[in-house]
């Protein structure tokens, strides 16, 4: 397969900037146009409930590659392709020098699809790799490959339509138990390491593959800082929602809620902690009531170890609401979320990433103190997003200061239809590459821009 890659890529590298680029969205149009069986795939494999198999792995994730796509093409023309160089010898003729600039990839590509999100975390490092130039070898979650190999499947069809070698997109499938991994991103010739997964494979790979320049998005531990609101019932609501969307299993699921001891000020009156920690299991209760759209919201559990984790939480704190199956989908993997009582200054249970829905509601002395445990718990273990409800700018711009400081994108009063999960192309910056959550971001410029290299070619000018 790595043979089969460098000799596809070769006429690859050769190819225009714009020929390249047009390849790219020539795929993601062929993969737009096939969203509804891409949806389905995405469903079957990683259990999302069908709406968000087709957001997430349908048109939000195509998104996620033409961002990329126009990224790369952004950095790779941001210098000139030709320049006429001169240097003035004083009596003498100047000198007059033609400078040519290729962009030079850095070879073999691999991304190592994750279970949940294949597409929406795969399609970023793919498009950037591929418009840079380099061949690019696909290992997808052995348990979600059907959505990475139609996507394989239509671009070789288009990099075979346009005379290259299909070879410059390949799919290295395998069987759990029998993963080719490590492998593969420690061959010699593999240049580039997109990785989506756990903290400790994840520092593996950044440990190991020091030949290939490595870019990540591991885990974290999300938080929402609770210190006012004018809207406690919305509050609540949109919380609810983010907890229990494909059951946590999310990286940008919230895990911890920070509420001060002695409770906050509301619309609705002066709320004790347990008021607000009940006031949050009342709304997951009210919108899962139905299991029709609990199913919906929901969906089912993609690991067997994630329900396992969460049988095996009740034990960490005080439960406020414990997890339930969501009723007749007895034949599939479920659990709605299960919401524990911490304090922090007793316990430290919620300071570990706990994928899947666990939540926890972290007792703190103050907001003060609860903005600054959160912040020092995504310095130290890592957070994609974070969140807080504040009525004083005071506290806002505490808040905005002290995640910022910790590499988190932070989201403030959200009440309505938008959620601290999501993340949108051309608009957000998912994950900051500044905290252990990943050393990576989707997308910024730095994202593509250490895909290639520029050489240049010097000619003396012609009389």
């Amino acid at each position: 397969m790595i043979d089969a890659s460098k000799t596809a890529g070769e006429a690859w590298i050769l190819a225009s900037i714009e020929e390249r680029t047009g390849v790219c969205l020539e795929i993601i149009h062929r993969i737009n146009k096939r969203s509804f069986e891409m949806a389905n795939a995405v469903m079957h494999t990683t259990g999302q409930a069908f709406v968000m198999a087709f957001q997430a792995g349908g048109p939000h994730a195509q998104d996620r590659a033409v961002e990329a796509v126009a990224y790369a093409y952004a950095e790779m023309t941001r210098n000139p392709a030709t320049a006429t160089w001169t240097k003035p010898q004083g009596k003498h003729d100047p000198i007059v020098m033609d400078k040519e600039f290729r962009i030079l990839p850095r070879g073999i590509a691999v991304t190592i699809g994750c279970a949940t999100f294949p597409t929406w975390n795969g399609y970023p490092g793919i498009f950037a790799s591929l418009a840079t130039g380099n061949s690019v070898i696909i290992k997808p979650h052995p348990t979600a490959i059907l959505p990475l190999a139609l996507s394989i499947e239509i671009g070789r069809e288009v990099l075979r339509e346009a005379g290259f070698d299909p070879n410059v997109l390949l799919l290295a499938a395998d069987e759990p138990g029998a993963e080719i991994t490590k492998d593969l991103v420690l061959h010699p010739e593999v240049a580039i390491v997109d990785f989506t997964g756990s903290n400790s494979f994840g520092q593996w790979v950044r440990e190991n593959a020091r030949q290939a320049q490595v870019y990540t998005e591991e885990a974290g531990v999300n938080s929402i800082v609770v210190a006012s609101t004018d809207n406690f019932k919305g509050m609540c609501g949109n919380i609810a929602f983010s907890l229990s969307l494909y059951s946590g299993q999310m990286c940008t699921a919230p895990q911890n809620i920070y509420v001060p001891r002695d409770g906050i000020e509301t619309d609705a009156g002066h709320k004790s902690f347990d008021e607000v920690a009940e006031g949050i299991k009342t709304a997951i209760d009210k919108l899962l009531g139905d299991p029709a759209r609990a199913a919906g919201i929901c969906g089912a559990i993609a690991n067997p170890a994630t329900l396992e984790r969460v049988n095996q939480a009740g034990s960490l704190g005080q439960i406020v609401r414990a997890s339930e199956e969501i009723e007749g989908l007895e034949g599939a993997r479920t659990a709605t979320p299960m919401l524990l009582k911490v304090d922090a200054a007793q316990s430290d249970a919620h300071l570990e990433e706990r994928f899947g829905p666990i939540a926890f509601v972290v007792v703190t002395d103050s907001a003060e103190d609860a903005i600054a445990r959160a912040a020092q718990s995504a310095k130290d273990k890592g957070a994609i997003t974070a969140a807080v409800y504040a009525t004083d700018e005071a506290t806002l711009d505490k808040a905005a200061d002290a995640f910022s400081r910790a590499g988190v994108s932070l989201s403030c009063n959200l009440t309505g239809n938008i959620f601290v999960n999501q993340s949108a192309a051309f608009s957000d910056y998912h994950v900051s590459g500044a905290n252990p959550a990943g050393n990576a971001c989707l997308t910024d410029a730095a994202f593509v821009a250490n895909r290639f290299r520029v050489t240049a070619i010097r000619r003396h000018a012609a009389a």
